[in-house]
């Protein structure tokens, strides 16, 4: 089991309609925080992204932000945080996000969100770490998501085990403690073409 010292937090570039979504940021943030697990994100101080950096900062921990030079150019790069890396392109970005982080929490979001999730699941799924990935479901956000997975391995297109290495949780405290316990299972590393 690999220390969880940092953790990646996917999450939208919007705070939402719902306030909801941005008092589970916050609570989130604090979460980080009083566990003594740095936050890792996309450097932005716009939407849930700035809110969970903030309250991270906030409540004594420490926030990472990596984002492209095109948006720091817009300025929406949030210059209070800990560490501020601007880089060339959102590969870059999402390249440096993964080696910074010992697991990923995708908050609610959008497509991007839903991308950077993705993309983190399938390198796990390809066996290129063994990190914990988690769905942080704040007020039911993700529950249609989350059963369409289901679906997906009723249907054959998604192996039980590879399901089973997406943590789902509503508490974020909990969800840090899950993440911080977590022992990855032991799937094959590869895949057959059928279910890619």
């Amino acid at each position: 089991m690999n220390p969880i010292r940092a953790l990646c937090v996917f999450c939208g570039s919007s705070p939402g309609v719902d306030p909801v979504h941005a008092a589970a940021a916050r609570a989130l943030g604090i979460a980080l925080a009083e566990a003594g697990v740095d936050l890792v994100y996309g450097g932005g101080r716009v939407g849930l992204m700035g809110v969970v950096a903030d309250s991270v900062l906030a409540a004594g921990g420490r926030a990472t932000g990596v984002i492209p030079k095109a948006l720091a150019d817009l300025e929406v790069a949030h210059l209070g945080l800990t560490e501020l890396h601007i880089v060339g392109s959102m590969h870059e970005r999402k390249a440096m996000m993964a080696d910074r982080s010992d697991g990923f929490i995708a908050l609610s979001g959008g497509i991007g969100t839903f991308e950077e999730l993705f993309e983190i699941w399938t390198w796990g799924q390809l066996g290129d770490h063994a990190k914990p990935v988690a769905l942080f479901n704040v007020a039911g956000f993700y529950d249609k998501l989350a059963g369409f997975l289901d679906d997906v391995v009723t249907a054959g297109f998604l192996r039980p085990a590879h399901r089973a290495m997406l943590m789902v949780d509503d508490d974020p405290a909990a969800l840090v403690r899950r993440m911080r316990d977590h022992r990855a299972p032991l799937v094959e590393k590869w895949i057959d073409r059928a279910e890619r």
